[in-house]
C-alpha cells in the first residue's frame, strides 16, 4: 500500500530522504491502530529493516512513536496527539475570538490584533481596525506579518507565560533589538518587566516597538490553563494617552481577552 501524500503541495525537488522515510513510517502506523512490528513497517513501507529500526529510535525519543512494553509493537505517540490539538486551537481560535475583536474595538474605536507566538516570534493571525485612516500613523502590522516578542506589548505578554530560562534561551537566539530608542534591550531590566506583566496580568507597549504607537496587551489562556495567544488595543499615543490605558483600556482588553478565555473552555480558579 503506497503512503499518504498530501494532495495539495507537490513534491519538492529538495526533499530530505530522512523525513520522508519517517513520513511513510508515520503514514503507515497511522493505518494500524493495533500497532506493528518492525517486520511489518518494513514491509509496508518498502523500507530496509535496518533503516526502519534507525528511524523509529528517533521516533520513539521524540514521542511520535511509542513501542508496548508488552507486544513490542510500534504505534503512534502522543506528541502526535498534542500537535493536532495545537493545530485545532490555532484554527479555532480565529473564528472563536473574531466576534469579541470586533466587539473590543468597536467599544474603544482603536485597531485591536489577535497575535500568537511563532517560535521566537509574534505573529499577527487577526486584525480589526475600524478607521484605518483615522490618524495619519500608520501601523506596520498586518495578518501573517511578525514582530519582535521583546518590543511589543503582545509579544510580552507571551513572553510573560514562558519559564525564566525559555525566555532566556529566545533572548539569546533573537537578541533584544533596539526598535525605537524606548526598546527594552537590556536582559535583567526584561525579565523584571516579565515579573510586573505576569503580575499585573497585561502588558504596555509604550512606544517600544514603533515611535508614536501605545499598546496595551492581555493573555488568551485555553481550556488547560495556558496562554496560547494574546490580544492587543494599539493606536497613536494622542489617543491612547497613559491616563486612559490605567482608566479604561488596561480593564477593556483584560476583560476581552477573558472572554475569549471563557470561550475556549478556560475557568479562572477564584481564590
Amino acid at each position: 500500500m503506497s503512503p499518504i501524500r498530501a494532495a495539495s503541495v507537490s513534491r519538492p525537488k529538495n526533499m530530505v530522504q530522512a523525513i520522508e522515510r519517517a513520513a511513510d513510517i508515520l503514514n503507515v502506523l497511522g493505518r494500524s491502530p493495533q500497532g506493528l512490528s518492525v517486520g511489518e513497517i518494513a514491509a509496508q513501507s518498502g523500507l530496509a529493516k535496518g533503516t526502519v529500526h534507525r528511524l523509529l529510535a528517533s521516533l520513539v525519543y521524540f514521542d511520535f512513536v511509542r513501542q508496548d512494553s508488552g507486544t513490542r509493537r510500534y504505534q503512534l505517540g502522543f506528541k502526535l496527539v498534542e500537535l493536532g490539538n495545537r493545530l485545532l486551537n490555532q484554527i479555532d481560535l480565529r473564528d472563536d475570538a473574531r466576534p469579541f475583536l470586533i466587539a473590543l474595538a468597536e467599544e474603544v474605536q482603536e485597531t485591536v490584533h489577535l497575535v500568537v507566538r511563532d517560535r521566537d516570534d509574534a505573529l499577527y493571525v487577526d486584525k480589526v481596525a475600524l478607521h484605518p485612516k483615522r490618524s495619519g500613523l500608520q501601523m506596520v502590522s498586518h495578518i501573517g506579518s511578525r514582530t519582535a516578542l521583546h518590543s511589543s506589548a503582545v509579544g510580552k505578554v507571551l513572553l510573560s507565560a514562558l519559564t525564566e530560562d525559555d525566555v532566556a534561551d529566545i533572548v539569546m537566539r533573537r537578541g533584544l533589538t533596539r526598535q525605537t530608542d524606548k526598546t527594552i534591550t537590556d536582559r535583567v531590566r526584561l525579565h523584571r518587566h516579565l515579573s510586573d506583566v505576569r503580575r499585573q496580568g497585561f502588558a504596555i507597549d509604550d512606544e517600544e516597538n514603533e515611535k508614536g504607537i501605545r499598546c496595551v496587551g492581555a493573555p488568551i489562556h485555553d481550556a488547560e490553563g495556558k496562554v496560547v495567544a494574546a490580544i492587543s488595543v494599539s493606536g497613536p499615543t494622542a489617543r491612547i494617552t497613559k491616563a486612559r490605558v490605567s482608566r479604561s483600556l488596561q480593564r477593556q482588553v483584560c476583560a476581552a481577552a477573558l472572554t475569549i478565555s471563557q470561550q475556549l473552555g478556560f475557568r479562572r480558579e477564584v481564590s
